[in-house]
């Protein structure tokens, strides 16, 4: 039994931190290599998990070789166009001006209900709306629709909106995040002062907290703290 947790724990922590250097961009939007190399990953994970009599270093080397073949791809892409279109592929346009491209809808295999689908996770319901449509290399719609059909923004109705800041974590499930406080350019004398106002002693009494540059603080006191 010992002997299965420990190889578990090697696999384990050897498949994290080489799906880590891989970066957050692969972690978020897999291509088509990327793809390919967690499912080889997967299996070659498992045979030294299933079967004792296989040396980790069996399961181990090919996780290796994967992970330096696809750090190669992702070298020689980020250097080559052709390379790079050749790996991944180019992004496709579907709808141009409010017409689907259905030459590139069969190309893709993205069917009208696919389309219908994704435009209305957008929020989009007249394909006439829509000025370019574009199925990007690692499967996701994005739509872009006409000017004209854009919520209007702040600066062209020509109103003065004040920078809200970006609001930060003081503190977090009863943990101050001193780092963050520095951030904001405050301190605990601060944070006390804000603790008292709302009547609580101690930083343990508080869920969430946020601020901001612009001093919008967000509290939310932890059940049955009082």
């Amino acid at each position: 039994m010992a002997i299965i947790i420990i190889r578990t724990v090697i696999v384990y922590f050897s498949l994290l931190v080489t799906m880590r250097l891989l970066g957050k961009r692969q972690l978020g939007e897999m291509e088509l290599s990327e793809f390919i190399l967690a499912a080889l990953i997967a299996d070659l994970a498992s045979l030294p998990l299933q079967d004792l009599g296989i040396p980790m270093i069996n399961g181990l080397v090919p996780i290796m070789v994967l992970f330096c073949c696809e750090l190669l791809i992702a070298g020689l892409s980020m250097k080559n166009v052709r390379l790079r279109a050749f790996f991944s592929g180019k992004p496709s346009l579907l709808i141009v001006r409010g017409k689907i491209c259905q030459g590139e809808m069969h190309r893709n295999r993205f069917t009208p209900d696919e389309l219908m689908q994704e435009l209305r996770n957008q929020g989009i319901l007249d394909i006439s709306s829509v000025q370019y449509a574009i199925l990007e290399t690692d499967g996701k719609l994005n739509v872009v629709p006409f000017a004209a059909k854009c919520p209007a923004t702040a600066e062209q109705l020509g109103i003065n909106i004040s920078d809200e800041g970006y609001p930060f974590i003081v503190i977090n499930n009863g943990r101050v995040l001193q780092g963050n406080l520095k951030q904001l350019g405050l301190d605990m004398n601060w944070l006390d002062k804000q603790l008292r106002q709302k009547g609580l002693r101690s930083p343990k009494q508080v869920f969430l907290m946020t601020a901001d540059s612009s001093g919008r603080i967000y509290m939310a006191e932890r059940e049955g703290a009082k």
